[in-house]
């Protein structure tokens, strides 16, 4: 019998995690599969931890790793993919946004029609704040204009997979880490399971918009060079503007003499070419800051604590 390892991550989780898990064992019951849970805490201040020890007392099947401090959901996902020992391995939020009811489906994808992965994508955001939706439809449309890797648009980590393509994922030891676009960059063949989008059943979201964008910005640096692209041609579109702008004031002069040139024009333009350049180095800052973390080699989370 074939065996699933499902990675949980959790951040002061601790109402949820009793539901999450009556929850899956009332769902997969009937699935001819054994089960590995491997919930990850990320530097819970809750009563996240001792509730894992309670539930890995009453159930052999479920283990835990706990950070040292909070590593941030990505890292999470990365340690459960390092100790997962399942045939096939899946990724859920402890908050039943990812409906277990769709696993039987998604094992069924993998193992009977080919796919390497079976994952999911939310087809509505209902009960989400509006700003916070155009912003992501937004990122999805710009990250997918420029960068070489596709990513699909409401996509959630929420995926059962093979243990090559996990294998795949947990090879790659970037500490900027954004796993929306390491599963496309990966390749395998996906198949994706839509559904309406669903309230969490306890607790409070860890993503604000801050956290949002700062988690979108991570993604573009990652997976697309355009904005360097970008700031180049500005540059250069700039010193053709500059040239020309040198030629014209040369005739001028020449023709009709040196009249007092306008002070408001001189401070805009000082002030447009000042906020390009700041822009420009800006881009160029994001860049060597992601290559200055990645060359000090760090680990990606620290281990706390551990039950396997």
């Amino acid at each position: 019998m074939k065996t699933i390892s499902v990675i949980i991550p959790c951040l002061n989780e601790e109402a949820a995690i009793p539901l999450f898990y009556r929850t899956l064992c009332d769902e997969t019951a009937h699935m001819p599969v054994e089960w590995e849970l491997l919930f990850v805490d990320d530097g819970s201040t809750d009563g996240t931890v001792p509730a894992l020890r309670l539930l890995c007392e009453k159930d052999k099947r479920v283990h835990f790793i706990s950070f040292s401090r909070n590593f941030g959901k990505e890292a999470a996902i990365f340690a459960g993919m390092e100790i997962a020992t399942g045939d096939y391995v899946a990724i859920m939020d402890v908050d039943l946004q990812d409906p277990p009811a769709l696993l039987p489906e998604m094992l069924r994808i993998v193992e009977e029609e080919g796919f390497d992965c079976a994952a999911t994508r939310r087809v509505t955001r209902k009960g989400e704040p509006k700003i916070r939706s155009w912003f992501a439809r937004k990122f999805y449309k710009l990250i997918n204009r420029i960068s070489k890797v596709e990513i699909v648009d409401g996509a959630r980590d929420f995926r059962l997979m093979t243990r090559q393509m996990a294998d795949s994922i947990a090879s790659l030891k970037e500490v900027s880490r954004f796993s929306k676009g390491i599963f496309s960059w990966v390749g395998f063949r996906t198949k994706w399971l839509e559904y309406e989008n669903i309230e969490r059943v306890a607790g409070e979201t860890k993503w604000n918009f801050w956290k949002l964008l700062l988690y979108s910005i991570d993604g573009i640096i990652g997976f697309s060079t355009a904005p360097l692209a970008i700031a180049s041609i500005m540059g250069m579109l700039f010193c053709v503007l500059a040239f020309v702008m040198i030629l014209f004031f040369f005739v001028k002069t020449l023709i009709w003499g040196d009249p007092v040139a306008g002070f408001p024009a001189t401070i805009c333009i000082v002030l447009l070419l000042g906020g390009l350049q700041l822009f420009c180095m800006g881009i160029l800052g994001q860049y060597l800051s992601k290559t200055y973390l990645e060359t000090k080699k760090r680990p990606i989370y620290i281990a706390r604590e551990r039950s396997l």
